[in-house]
């Protein structure tokens, strides 16, 4: 795809090799495409494909210049190409294993943000309290401790304290209390009590749950950088003791949390987790390679990017083993494309069935045309290291973490290894949050930015029009992730979005 899409038609062409065009806009029945030279058969919605030659049943449609699909039937040119006439079938992928890895370009003098240096040396880009339940029992307490200080105006006094939040989540007991479950649910509420954006943390149980408060506890170093406190409901004597003892051992390090200040540091210590949510046809035009290009810079500066949710980036795998730094991380890669699919297998459901209701309307027609769009996001640089879910990110540069495609889970793996930083790109206008770590909306389309201004801190779409080029955008949002690293806040922050986005992975039998 090209750095700008001149805005010299109703269509867009994204590949020479392409044999379908992208509609800019709706097109009426009858029009005429001067640029591809055919006659559009039927009305064509925004962000749908118009074949622009015929397409043989059997044979592949191509955009992006790579296979989305295969025709069903014979596809005339200047018809619709959509769910009636394209469909799945086999791809064998070229994995053509380090071909694309290149050395990376850094820069000599990298910007820096405003952010909360910690002990451990790690940097905060917020300054929240957090209160980790470690079962569904402690949820309800953990929650009227934290919509205490929301609501009562008592943090007016602490400006440099972002929040008391509180993590709760629906598992924790009715499990194994060893194995694969148990071990990623441990770990993702370990990374959120880690986390740099939690200047300190509260671990809350019941008392005779699996998940016991006391292995949460043990974190190599944890309390040398942060203060941690912990109670069970039971031991304290029931909800309101809790709620009342929890509330006054928070009040009484409030002072303490307030101290910290926000000091220059290099761009290399921001940990972005990529996301899209509620993606259309112009995602992989707009949006995802603007980001992938304020992705690009990012790595130049020395920075981090996670990229995930692996059922959406199925199909589109080998884009990312060519710009591995090495076979093993490649390989790496294909071993969680294998579980996934195992995993699926065993559930009684399919990884080439992932696109939404939304997603489709929105011009989004196969799993391979959306993960190929999807990969975007991750820009063009080398794949330097693949991590498990929640696994905490110790590597520069751009990353993969393995995560189901449901934004709230994948997000939440992403912050738990680490990302203080989420940008998540949306067509149709989801709506997000992911506390402790802001996150930043991009929109796809001009339509959905004037629809949700209020939700949307970037508009992608001038792209589509060719009002902007993908490396204007590109920029534009890159200096918004060090603007709003730097405190300022984000749309879904100002409305409160992330306090039920915290959704770790349930993986197991419920007992």
């Amino acid at each position: 795809m090209t750095a700008s899409l001149a805005n010299d038609g109703p269509t867009i062409r994204l590949h020479d090799d392409d044999n379908v065009v992208i509609a800019r806009h709706s097109i009426a029945a009858g029009e005429t495409l001067d640029e591809a030279g055919v006659t559009v058969a039927s009305n064509i919605p925004a962000g749908h494909k118009i074949a622009v030659r015929a397409i043989a049943a059997g044979e592949p449609v191509l955009r992006y210049g790579q296979i989305i699909g295969f025709a069903s039937e014979t596809i005339e040119a200047g018809t619709h190409v959509h769910m009636h006439n394209l469909a799945m079938g086999d791809v064998t992928p070229d994995y053509a294993f380090c071909e694309d890895a290149r050395p990376t370009r850094f820069v000599e003098q990298p910007a820096t943000f405003a952010g909360y240096r910690r002990a451990d040396g790690r940097a905060g880009t917020r300054n929240y309290v957090a209160i980790v339940s470690s079962v569904n029992c402690s949820a309800t307490a953990a929650r009227h401790i934290a919509d205490g200080f929301r609501f009562s105006g008592e943090l007016d006094a602490y400006p440099d304290v972002d929040g008391v939040i509180a993590l709760t989540h629906q598992g924790g007991c009715g499990m194994a209390d060893s194995g694969e479950g148990f071990e990623m649910l441990k770990r993702t509420l370990q990374g959120y009590a880690d986390h740099p954006n939690v200047a300190a943390v509260l671990f809350l149980g019941l008392g005779c749950e699996v998940m016991q408060v006391g292995g949460l506890q043990r974190i190599e170093g944890l309390r040398s950088i942060k203060p941690v406190r912990s109670m069970t409901i039971q031991a304290t004597g029931g909800t309101r003791q809790t709620i009342e003892r929890a509330t006054a051992l928070i009040r009484e390090l409030l002072p303490e949390i307030n101290q910290a200040k926000r000091e220059p540091i290099p761009a290399a210590e921001l940990c972005v987790a990529l996301q899209c949510g509620g993606s259309d046809s112009y995602s992989g035009i707009t949006a995802n390679p603007a980001l992938g290009y304020a992705v690009d810079r990012l790595v130049e500066h020395g920075g981090t990017a996670i990229l995930s949710e692996t059922p959406e980036i199925y199909g589109a795998e080998h884009l990312l083993t060519r710009r591995a730094v090495s076979p093993q991380v490649a390989e790496r890669l294909l071993e969680r494309i294998r579980w996934w699919e195992a995993y699926t297998r065993r559930e009684g459901a399919e990884m080439n069935n992932n696109p939404s209701p939304g997603n489709k309307a929105g011009g989004i027609t196969t799993i391979l045309e959306k993960s190929l769009g999807a990969v975007a996001k991750g820009g063009t640089t080398n794949l330097v290291d693949v991590y498990e879910y929640a696994e905490r990110v110790t590597a520069k540069g751009f990353v993969y973490m393995d995560t189901p495609g449901y934004d709230p889970v994948a997000a939440t793996g992403q912050v738990a290894g680490g990302a203080n930083l989420v940008c998540f790109t949306t067509g149709r206008g989801s709506a997000f949050g992911a506390k402790p770590s802001p996150s930043i909306k991009l929109a796809t389309n001009t339509t959905l930015y004037e629809r949700q201004t209020e939700d949307m801190d970037i508009n992608c779409g001038g792209i589509a029009t060719g009002d902007e080029t993908l490396a204007e955008c590109g920029e534009r949002i890159f200096a918004h992730m060090l603007a709003v690293a730097s405190g300022e806040p984000s749309k879904s922050e100002a409305f409160g979005y992330g306090d039920n986005e915290f959704v770790p992975w349930q993986l197991g039998a419920t007992m």
